[in-house]
């Protein structure tokens, strides 16, 4: 007989609702029976459930015990199986991967890429305050003191880091729209520069070069009508790299993204006899959501609109090409990726067209998203943090600008 859809429909949940009452006034004593045979079956086969562990546990060792699996012999599931010698099933699979990461010692004797405090720099937030401050939206990190400053290049050096790249926090005052302070040899980098070198005259120190910390207008170069001036900025960019080779600068870091600054930076250092200062270029740096904890570091966030008339759109990954000849052919020694996660792909496609060594940054956002995510146990922090350094040496990058240096270093050589 026909029935109606709706007819059908309440057949069904009438079924259903006797089934269920039938089940309540048993006392759920049945409830287990459908599953008898199943574990009947689990048990004959001697196969073990391992508890379920807390997060982050450590792991116990399973049982040593040896199961037949002779049984299996009636119940091949595909084709392409049958049982060894052994009376164990048997894949027709000659080349098995699974080999080569059996041990410990047999994955550590093949392993591509390495991970070493030395492939990474420690970026450090400055001020010319006597008291440290915390950033709250970056975890772990905070502006130091020059004091304080010291005694954080010199933990960080213990652990095998070496080398810094220094950021300030710049007094609302200093602040203008050429942004003068950037080369006043008395300022707070220079100063900074000369303390580290004199107490640790091997630690390799990196400055940033770009008006934003020194700006008024919160952009990364001079303000004429609401638009970024390009060769006007390039002029204070080379005056501010000049300032910091003289305090005794290794590596100048231009990370405006104006057009011609790297040959301008590299003339500029050359005829004032700065040609073995090196230079890290910004060459991807992406118009990034990810930025933000950082600015707040820095109060250096835009005084008006944003940085996408020079930074470059994330949509693009060709045009990250075109930046890295110029700056080669201009005279940089290293070229840099920022953001670094969202931007792997740059980051390989970068190493397979260009001979001079990649950097990538873990920015502010990536580091804080790590940290947030850490903190409410969602995340083991010691190996994603690990992991993802060693993802960005995978990519190639032979440099990774990160907040986790000294913790990373720490970690890597066995501490907590």
């Amino acid at each position: 007989l026909m029935m109606s859809p709706i007819r059908c429909s309440i057949l069904v949940n009438v079924a259903l609702a006797a089934v269920f009452l039938v089940m309540a006034l048993s006392g759920g004593r049945n409830l287990s029976a459908p599953f008898a045979v199943q574990r009947a079956n689990i048990a004959t086969h001697g196969v073990t459930r391992m508890p379920r562990m807390a997060t982050f546990a450590k792991v116990a060792a399973p049982e040593q015990k040896t199961f037949d699996f002779s049984w299996m012999e009636d119940e091949m599931a595909s084709p392409s199986m049958t049982m060894s010698n052994m009376d164990r099933p048997l894949v027709d699979q000659r080349i098995r991967p699974r080999r080569n990461r059996r041990t410990d010692g047999m994955r550590d004797m093949i392993r591509e890429n390495f991970l070493t405090p030395a492939n990474m720099i420690y970026p450090l937030f400055i001020h010319n305050a006597k008291e440290n401050e915390p950033i709250a939206s970056m975890p772990g990190c905070e502006r130091h003191s020059l004091e304080s400053m010291i005694r954080e290049v010199g933990e960080a050096r213990a652990e095998g880091v070496r080398s810094v790249i220094l950021f300030p926090k710049v007094e609302d005052e200093k602040k203008t729209n050429f942004g003068e302070e950037a080369y006043n040899p008395e300022g707070i980098v220079p100063t900074a520069i000369r303390m580290i070198k004199e107490k640790y005259p091997d630690m390799l120190v990196i400055t940033d070069v770009a008006l934003d910390p020194y700006s008024n207008m919160g952009h990364d170069g001079i303000v004429e009508n609401g638009v970024i001036l390009n060769d006007e900025t390039v002029q204070q960019l080379c005056r501010q790299a000049v300032a910091q080779a003289q305090a005794g600068a290794d590596i100048v870091a231009p990370s405006d993204m104006m057009d011609g600054r790297i040959g301008a930076i590299r003339d500029a250092l050359d005829i004032e006899g700065y040609t073995n200062v090196s230079i890290i270029a910004y060459t991807a740096k992406y118009a990034s959501a990810y930025y933000g904890p950082f600015r707040d570091a820095l109060d250096s966030h835009p005084g008006f609109g944003n940085k996408k008339t020079y930074q470059m759109d994330p949509a693009n990954s060709r045009e990250a090409l075109l930046e890295a000849g110029l700056d080669s052919e201009e005279g940089a020694d290293m070229l840099m990726v920022k953001p670094g996660l969202p931007y792997l792909d740059i980051i390989r496609m970068l190493k397979d067209n260009t001979d001079v060594p990649i950097v990538a940054y873990h920015v502010s956002g990536e580091y804080s998203m790590l940290k947030a995510a850490a903190e409410r146990g969602w995340l083991d922090e010691k190996s994603v943090a690990l992991e993802t350094l060693l993802g960005f040496r995978r990519a190639g990058a032979d440099v990774i600008v990160t907040y986790y240096a000294k913790q990373a270093a720490r970690w890597l050589n066995g501490k907590d």
